[in-house]
């Protein structure tokens, strides 16, 4: 009989993030706490696996062979991290695939991933409402001054509340992005989390939790708009859009309400501080398209010149000062550039078979996870998802899959081919 996984991990992974982050562990603490769930993994008894697993191992053992392509201690320290974070990711990925609906109750993981979320609304609102700010962490104490050098590990032990330039706020900048170090990873994770809120909403029904989620929800828009994140937008926009389609399909009248009403509180909010205007302004004034389509494209045409296993981490651009580094703006691309075309191939198998897998949906928590899986399938062409990002998509594509299995397709039993008709019935006379 196997032993039940306690909820305790993921409690303290989510519901705990603010303490992890003003400590400076923010971005180390998902490996952290893999070593705990990989231990009650092991004592659980009965480890199981998902058809198509093996993609993702598959893709594991390409990405860490490219090790050997790492030239410098400093991209050495990036590749570790990263290695942990998929590690990491693939450990909490059974741990909710392998908890049953007693020990991990689909309702406990959305409500535990819905404090997550108001965690990160929070931060938000610091960024908002303290754009110089930043966290002096504990651990910038601690950590050697040699390593803060590192971009990383700067960012990890003194979280800025905001990315850009304070003194531009009207013009867009700065832009909100605690508990992370960049608005892009706000917006990826604010766009995965929004359909696990859905779901919280849908187990709750009433009660004071319920009206606080509820009051929440228009209450978040306004730091989601302030980032200007169009990468943000286009997600939700994809990702809602599907959900409604898919209900419509179904005849889930309830289910276009709660969509129609989130979708006139975004209208009132977007009137209220001219989003429109903002990102106008923002597509005016920079030139980030373009500089995007430019690094990706330097990402493709270098992998060609080391196609196998990539160059192990990002690269500065040979494109000029000012670039951002290839391997740098979108998951697809850092997986390509840095594990060469296998391990891309392998990677992106693994979240289209995930798709796919999970497609049919049979309940409202299998439909807002899928969603979720389509949503980041969309997103890892133009946004990193390290750390937080990866874990969460990892845990709907968990959900989703056990939902799916425990409810399984019901096809109507054919009659067998040499079967004697049954004769019909003469009713008895009166």
């Amino acid at each position: 009989m196997p032993r039940p996984l306690p909820r305790w991990p993921l409690y303290a992974l989510f519901v705990a993030f603010p303490i992890w982050w003003t400590l400076g562990l923010g971005d180390m603490i998902w490996p952290l706490f893999a070593i705990p769930m990989t231990v009650l993994l092991l004592r659980h008894g009965r480890l199981r696996a998902p058809r198509g697993f093996g993609l993702w191992l598959l893709f594991l053992v390409w990405m860490l062979a490219s090790a050997i392509q790492i030239d410098t201690g400093g991209r050495m320290i990036g590749f570790f991290y990263r290695a942990l974070i998929y590690l990491a990711a693939t450990v909490i990925f059974l741990y909710v695939y392998n908890g049953t609906e007693r020990d991990l109750p689909a309702r406990r993981v959305a409500l535990t991933l819905t404090a997550y979320w108001a965690a990160v609304i929070a931060g938000g609102y610091l960024g908002v409402l303290f754009p110089h700010g930043s966290l002096d962490t504990p651990m910038a104490h601690i950590v050697p001054q040699g390593l803060q050098s590192n971009e990383l590990v700067a960012h990890m032990v003194n979280p800025r509340f905001s990315q850009g330039n304070p003194d531009g706020f009207w013009q867009n900048e700065p832009r909100p992005s605690a508990p992370f170090a960049y608005t892009n990873g706000w917006g990826h994770n604010y766009a995965e989390l929004i359909p696990f809120v859905l779901v919280a909403l849908a187990f709750l029904r009433r009660g004071p939790l319920f009206r606080l989620v509820l009051v929440l929800l228009p209450v978040s828009l306004i730091p989601a708009f302030l980032t200007v994140n169009r990468g943000m937008f286009v997600a939700l926009g994809l990702g809602l859009g599907y959900a409604a389609l898919r209900m419509t399909v179904r005849g889930n009248a309830k289910g276009l309400l709660t969509l129609g009403a989130l979708l006139i509180a975004a209208l009132g909010v977007n009137l209220a501080i001219g989003v429109e205007d903002r990102v106008a302004d923002r597509v005016s004034n920079s030139a980030t398209n373009e500089t995007r389509l430019a690094v990706y494209q330097e990402a493709y045409e270098r992998t060609l010149e080391s196609p196998l296993f990539g160059y192990g981490a990002p690269r500065p651009s040979l494109l000029g000062e000012g670039v951002p580094a290839v391997g740098t703006q979108g998951q697809f691309w850092n997986v390509l550039f840095s594990h060469g075309f296998v391990g891309a191939a392998l990677f992106l198998g693994w979240f289209v078979w995930l798709c796919w897998r999970t497609r049919r949906a049979p309940t409202a928590t299998a439909l807002w996870t899928h969603v979720v899986v389509v949503m980041t399938t969309v997103m890892i062409f133009y946004y990193g998802l390290m750390d937080s990002g990866l874990v969460i998509v990892m845990i709907a594509g968990a959900l989703a899959l056990r939902e799916a299995e425990s409810h399984p397709p019901t096809r109507p039993r054919a009659a067998p081919l040499l079967a004697t008709p049954t004769p019909p019935r003469v009713p008895a006379p009166a």
